[in-house]
């Protein structure tokens, strides 16, 4: 080997020992990154949180003047969840127990809240037949053709013709021709025919006449009859009442569930049997219980809907004579619950429930989702049977007791020319 191949085998060498070198450093950093990752995440931790103590202590300082007490951060922000759920079921599922404890707080400012919230439900009523009437008397002066046209507005509105027909002969009968030629006379007098119908001659409500006070409601399927009784369970629970709910509907699906589920949020035991089960063994049996154990009102629900007409009138004579063989007497009110979308069809089932019923009063459901509402007069004119209760909303403080001048005065408020235009 001469000189030059010894130098070439030793600068491979030298080649070889300098590569060796750098893939053996290499190596030492690859583990020493590897050794770093794998380091417990409580040290990870424990170094990030180092430098915030100092910042979160500094910020302190010139609110307090001193050092923050390291609990108060985490109580206040307990303190914001638990509101949120409570508002949030309120909303949902209008807790009869909220609403009630809200009473006691009421002040001055109550009456007229409950007076614009019954505005407001009658809004979309008042904006059918109504306002057609408003439009009507916007003229300085009435001629034969407005009263023609009074005629049509009346005949055409869901308060029926009897009623109708009333209101008409009262405005020609009972105002002057002087009269009969101004706008503010003749809307005068229909407000007041509209109360005289709506005030029914009945005494008034009282649930503590009897123990237990058995109420009986009645109606076709869709009414709101399930959910009526539920609300007024809740109201009554608020007034310290025992309520105890009988579950007689047992031939539509889910109508049992649907009053365990109120009964529960009013705090309402509920009496039930077996699906498809006779509804008179129900009533009869919650009566009884209701007797037993001292409730101060038992309210029966009832089927709505049966195969034939025949049978649900049978069906509901029944319920009837079983009420008054468990309690004599029995049931001291029988309501018939009517929902207002139907127009003129609830006019029509009301005449339908009296020729088997002895109605003692009418609920009337969903006047907020309606322009029918005019409905209520041609009920009351036609059965002089009182509405108890109306339904103007969801929540349960909607359903409330009737008062046939408060009525009157929301139903035709806010009805100027200016307003109805």
């Amino acid at each position: 080997m001469n000189s030059s191949d010894l130098a070439i085998f030793l600068a491979i060498l030298a080649a070889v020992g300098i590569f060796l070198f750098l893939i053996r450093r290499a190596s030492e950093k690859q583990s020493t990154v590897r050794d770093r990752l794998e380091r417990p995440d409580e040290e990870v931790d424990a170094s990030a949180q180092q430098p915030a103590r100092p910042a979160a202590e500094e910020r302190a300082r010139p609110t307090r003047g001193k050092p923050r007490p390291e609990g108060k951060p985490e109580a206040k922000a307990d303190a914001r969840p638990k509101a949120r759920p409570k508002a949030k079921i309120d909303a949902d599922d209008e807790a009869p127990d909220d609403e009630a404890e809200a009473e006691p707080a009421a002040t001055a400012d109550a009456a007229p809240a409950d007076e614009t919230r019954l505005r407001e439900g009658l809004a979309k009523t008042r904006g059918g037949f109504v306002a057609r009437l408003s439009r009507l008397f916007a003229r300085k002066q009435i001629d034969a053709d407005v009263l023609d046209e009074l005629e049509q507005v009346l005949f055409s509105a869901d308060i029926g013709p009897k009623t109708a027909d009333r209101l008409f002969q009262s405005i020609k009968s009972r105002l002057s021709k002087d009269q009969l030629t101004d706008p503010e006379a003749v809307w005068a007098e229909i407000r007041q025919q509209s109360m005289a119908i709506l005030d029914v001659d009945a005494a008034p409500l009282d649930f503590s006449s009897q123990k237990p006070f058995v109420l009986l409601t009645i109606g076709v399927n869709g009414v709101g009859k399930t959910t009526t009784i539920g609300k007024l369970a809740a109201k009554l629970r608020a007034e310290g009442k025992r309520v105890l709910l009988g579950a007689g509907d047992t031939f539509r699906a889910a109508a049992v569930e649907q009053l365990v589920i109120w009964g529960d949020r009013a705090g309402a035991p509920v009496v039930k049997g077996k699906e498809g089960g006779d509804p008179s063994s129900v009533i009869f049996d919650a009566i009884k219980r209701g007797v037993d154990e001292g409730f101060d009102v038992v309210i029966c629900d009832t089927a709505g809907r049966l195969h034939t007409k025949v049978d649900l009138m049978e069906e509901l004579k029944k319920v009837g004579r079983v009420c008054n063989k468990a309690l004599p007497g029995s049931p001291h009110e029988t309501w018939l619950v009517l929902d207002a979308t139907t127009g003129q069809n609830a006019i029509q089932q009301a005449q339908m429930f009296k020729e088997t019923m002895n109605i003692t009063g009418i609920v009337l459901t969903k006047l907020d989702g309606t322009a029918k509402g005019g409905v209520i007069l041609g009920i009351s004119d036609e059965l002089r049977v009182p509405v108890r209760y109306i339904g103007i909303g969801e929540s349960v403080s909607d359903l409330r007791e009737f008062d046939p001048h408060a009525f009157a005065s929301a139903l035709y408020a806010q009805t100027e020319p200016a307003d109805a235009a």
